[in-house]
């Protein structure tokens, strides 16, 4: 057998099955030598979610999701239909389940699968702190199905801590740094030193309200006349018009080229000199980093803080106009630097954080499980 294969079947459950995770799971499926299925259903229907059930490698079996209160809310949990009915199915001789007790029929398949002594591992972004009314009665309901599962996998160094302080042993920790693309089948971008007319910098990713675009509108408009670059918005969504309205009013460098894929995309990324996410999300940073650009995030969920380093981009607090507005000062009045720091982006995404580097990890946690 080979370090990177699982020798058995594997099974995976998800609350649904986001578009951008197909590429993993597929990856994952090649390097199980009994098949991998997936059971995973559909969100709200006002939740920005884009699906998919087009899987070319894995099995996918449709759950019936019942959903009460809104994601958003801390009383929102999940009831998935179908669920050992699937495992009777599937008979996986391991599972990995989001590593979530809002998902009330989690628990369930975890005693399936104990009680035919086969192995489950939660994946999750960590544990961080919970607040509210229930933060008690959530708190402990999370620590019992932790505990209850024979690993867990971590989105980032940050969510291993967290998993840790809860009690759950070291050495039943992995982390597999969240990954949305491969390695990159291309060579870094030959960039010019210095900047041939004005910089670009780039957005790209759906346009709502948490993206916070009109921040990285209005901290361009705020930038010295000398570096003020072009401003490239790539995208579509609800928030377009209104950005479009304060661009013209404020910066009318900006420009709104509307969705853009493959090659049409990649021209964006290859002409960029730097990549801005000023909001939530960030499926495009890596893609971003591929093509050897610095990047500026906001902080998030922390799985931010193992991709984005000094080396290659700045992590500035959310919604605040001001550090924005001065790191892109920074960056902009430094193209030498910039692209030192696109190498160094490109450098990690090809060696370090990438689907083949998630895989990898995914199978040694499954192989330490197993014993």
């Amino acid at each position: 057998m080979k370090a990177y294969t699982f020798p058995g079947r594997l099974g995976l459950q998800q609350r649904v099955l986001p578009e951008y995770r197909v590429m993993l799971i597929d990856a994952l499926a090649q390097a199980c030598q009994g098949g991998l299925g997936v059971f995973a259903g559909l969100p709200m229907a006002d939740e920005t979610i884009t699906t998919s059930e087009r899987l070319t490698q894995a099995t996918y079996y449709p759950a019936r999701n019942r959903h009460f209160f809104s994601p958003a809310s801390s009383l929102y949990i999940c009831w998935q239909s179908g669920l050992e009915d699937w495992l009777e199915a599937w008979q996986p001789d391991a599972l990995i389940v989001e590593a979530n007790p809002r998902y009330l029929t989690t628990p369930r398949a975890v005693d399936w699968m104990h009680s035919r002594k086969c192995p489950v591992l939660g994946w999750g972004l960590g544990a961080p702190s919970i607040s509210g009314r229930l933060a008690g009665w959530q708190e402990r309901r999370r620590r019992h199905l932790l505990l209850a599962l024979d690993g867990v996998i971590a989105y980032s160094g940050r969510g291993a801590a967290e998993y840790a302080a809860l009690g759950i042993p070291e050495e039943r920790i992995f982390v597999a740094p969240n990954a949305v693309t491969p390695s990159p089948g291309w060579p870094l971008p030959e960039r010019s030193p210095a900047f041939v007319e004005r910089p670009a910098v780039l957005f790209v990713g759906r346009l709502q309200s948490r993206k916070r675009v009109d921040c990285l509108i209005q901290a361009c408009a705020a930038l010295p006349m000398a570096i003020q670059p072009r401003l490239w918005v790539v995208g579509d969504g609800p928030a377009r018009p209104a950005l479009e309205e304060l661009a013209r009013r404020v910066y009318p460098r900006a420009e709104f080229p509307g969705p853009r894929h493959g090659d049409e995309l990649r021209s964006y990324f290859d002409a960029a000199d730097l990549f801005v996410l000023p909001g939530t999300g960030g499926l495009a940073v890596q893609q971003a980093m591929s093509y050897g650009l610095p990047v500026i995030v906001a902080q998030g969920d922390g799985t931010q803080g193992d991709l984005v380093r000094p080396g290659n981009g700045w992590i500035i607090p959310s919604e605040d106009l001001g550090a924005l507005t001065q790191t892109l000062a920074q960056a902009l009045s430094d193209p030498v630097n910039l692209r030192r720091m696109g190498a160094e982006s490109y450098r990690i995404v090809a060696e370090e954080i990438n689907i083949d580097k998630m895989v990898a990890v995914f199978i040694q946690a499954l192989q330490a499980v197993r014993g």
